[in-house]
């Protein structure tokens, strides 16, 4: 799912973190080495530390290969005596958290929530970021819609080949070993306690650490949330779908919008059934319908591309296709092979292609999405990630404080996935954000607000009162 961050000051870790009690031994052959940072801090006031934690590819097992995890501690501005630190947990999967972290902090996400009175700790997951091996394919043609052609597929296919004969072992590039990093990375740094604040896939991360290795965890803060028993592709069609409808509801309550759009929902309809019947081609370039299913995904996940759909879609009628161009552009941002070892091992064995493709016939934007996400399951049934765990597709309950934030509008983390989970959470606050797309703490004042309140006092309900009025209206963007 998607959402970067990530990167960066040179300025060399001068301290390990203090701690306030003992904590376990790391993993055999487990080390933070600090180091120079990455990236550009100009400007910034926080104190940036930085270094590699190098922990074992597999734990318990005959080899001998290391993974190295780049890792930036961002101190806090105005430290809170006995504050504990907030380990970030990035999304995708396949997304990445250091090497563009400068440009989060100086946002103003960033500057309103991030390493204020507590400090932040980012981290890049085994295969991601500059992690090292990175399970990069190149540039492939493959977003949370699934692979977008079959060529795509084939070379995803193919450069796990290339990984695996290259030493990798990818059944341990996944949840599981992500937690176990964060508990290396717990103990090497020597924290006692930690909060943790996962994003979009990494809130599937922190229900793992909830799950197998809580030790040492305060407090959750889960933004955006995806859980185990979520299903990726059976469900995916439909998820789209509903967070393009829903624009366009709104749009039609709106009356500048429906006056400047009224038919905007049509238009879009009309298009995508001309793509079900084949590539177009469009000024001399040809499109798919895999290219508008992608599209349409990727734009109702951010607040830029889902106030501008009605739009867009006006265009697209025109024959003015740039928008669709500019993603067909940069639709190759994961991680690949880090981005299919966890879905191969965590979500699809425990789906069903015919259910995906039954369910996707409801409309014409579910039946975009048939072909990419039915190449999920081409792919994962090549990829050499071992054998599924049943219980990665278990719901989670836990009575660590957990605090769920949701958007309204999300087809790829809807505000069900997350209600329902947060009833299994005795100690769990839940607000779905009202006119927000994915990933709220970066476009909520709120949204931020409210996290360093229950981070401050986890066990204190938490005041919502800040949603109106600053959520009361979706804002169309008209031209």
């Amino acid at each position: 799912m998607r959402l970067l961050l990530g990167a960066m000051l040179a300025v060399v870790l001068v301290a390990a973190m203090a701690c306030s009690g003992p904590t376990p031994a790391p993993s055999p052959e487990s080390v933070f080495r600090p180091g120079a940072c990455a990236g550009d801090y100009t400007g910034l006031t926080n104190k940036i530390e930085c270094g590699t934690l190098v922990v074992p590819e597999t734990r318990g097992g005959p080899s001998t290969r290391q993974v190295a995890l780049p890792v930036t501690i961002v101190r806090a501005s105005a430290p809170k005596p006995g504050a504990v630190p907030v380990v970030y947990l990035h999304g995708g999967p396949g997304a990445a958290a250091v090497e563009n972290l400068g440009d989060q902090l100086r946002d103003a996400g960033g500057r309103e929530l991030i390493a204020l009175d507590q400090d932040w700790i980012f981290f890049d997951q085994r295969g991601a970021g500059l992690s090292a091996p990175a399970l990069d394919c190149g540039a492939v043609a493959l977003t949370d819609a699934g692979p977008l052609t079959d060529a795509a597929a084939g070379q995803l296919t193919a450069c796990a080949g290339r990984l695996r004969a290259s030493g990798v072992d990818l059944s341990r590039y996944n949840a599981e070993e992500v937690v176990k990093d964060i508990q290396d990375l717990r103990t090497a740094l020597k924290l006692d306690r930690i909060d943790l604040f996962g994003i979009s896939y990494g809130t599937r991360i922190a229900l793992a650490a909830v799950k197998h290795a809580p030790d040492g965890v305060r407090a959750v803060v889960l933004d955006s949330p995806w859980t185990p028993e979520a299903t990726w592709a059976e469900n995916g069609p439909a998820m789209v779908s509903d967070a393009v409808r829903e624009i366009f509801n709104r749009c039609a309550a709106d009356p500048a919008c429906q006056s400047r759009y009224p038919t905007a929902a049509a238009q879009l309809d009309t298009l995508a059934n001309k793509l079900l019947g084949g590539p177009q081609t469009v000024n001399g370039k040809t499109y798919t319908a895999d290219d508008l299913g992608a599209f349409l995904m990727d734009a109702a996940y951010s607040a830029t591309g889902a106030r501008a759909l009605p739009a867009t879609a006006a265009r697209f009628s025109t024959g003015n296709m740039a928008e669709l161009d500019t993603h067909r552009a940069e639709r190759s941002s994961y991680h690949e092979a880090q981005h299919l070892t966890h879905l191969c091992k965590e979500e699809i064995p425990f789906e069903n292609e015919a259910t995906m493709r039954q369910r996707a016939q409801r409309d014409p934007v579910t039946r975009l999405l048939v072909s990419s996400m039915g190449r999920y399951f081409q792919v994962c049934r090549d990829y050499p990630v071992g054998p599924p765990d049943p219980v990665e597709a278990q719901p989670v309950s836990s009575e660590l404080p957990t605090l769920f934030l949701a958007a309204e509008i999300d087809p790829g983390c809807p505000a069900a996935v997350a209600k329902a989970a947060a009833a299994r959470f005795p100690k769990g606050q839940l607000s779905i954000i009202p006119n927000a797309t994915h990933g709220v703490f970066e476009g909520s004042a709120c949204a931020r607000t409210m996290i360093r309140k229950f981070l401050a006092d986890p066990d204190a309900p938490v005041d919502q009162s800040c949603l109106h009025p600053e959520h009361d209206k979706f804002k169309f963007t008209l031209e």
